[in-house]
């Protein structure tokens, strides 16, 4: 064999062994698919109604306040965690809220929330609404 045939065998079995790198690699997370929840109902004067949904994992919720049968009409909404005693423990709340309103919260794991519609003294009849939440 030629030097220049040894050379090229030797760049060719290099070149291979370069190309062998079987280091491990991390995939990417994929982030869960976003759901969205519709809750809907009759809200009565001095009533409350709570609702318990699950969060798959880490991201944005948004809790709105889509619809009231008066658009005028003034209700509290708030996003809290589920606990077992089978009640919603507050974290944010809306006093004020009116068809539109909107809260959102950054959740960091898997577990239970609850979104919670009250009325603030001011449903002098019974008010018909759809809460939407979008989470992961």
């Amino acid at each position: 064999m030629s030097r220049f045939t040894i050379a090229a065998i030797a760049a060719a079995a290099l070149s291979m062994s370069a190309c062998g790198d079987n280091s491990p690699t991390t995939p990417t997370p994929t982030p869960p698919a976003s759901v969205t929840d519709t809750f809907s109902g009759t809200l009565t004067r001095n009533g409350a109604t709570t609702f318990p949904f699950n969060v798959s994992g880490v991201g944005t919720v948004y809790l709105t306040l889509t619809a009231v049968a008066d658009s005028s009409s003034t209700v509290g909404m708030s996003l809290g965690t589920w606990n077992a005693n089978a009640s919603c423990s507050t974290i944010l709340s809306n006093d004020a809220a009116v068809q539109g309103s909107l809260i959102s919260a950054a959740v960091t794991g898997v577990g239970q929330l609850c979104a919670r519609l009250y009325d603030v003294g001011k449903a002098a009849t019974p008010v018909d609404y759809q809460l939407t939440v979008v989470h992961p």
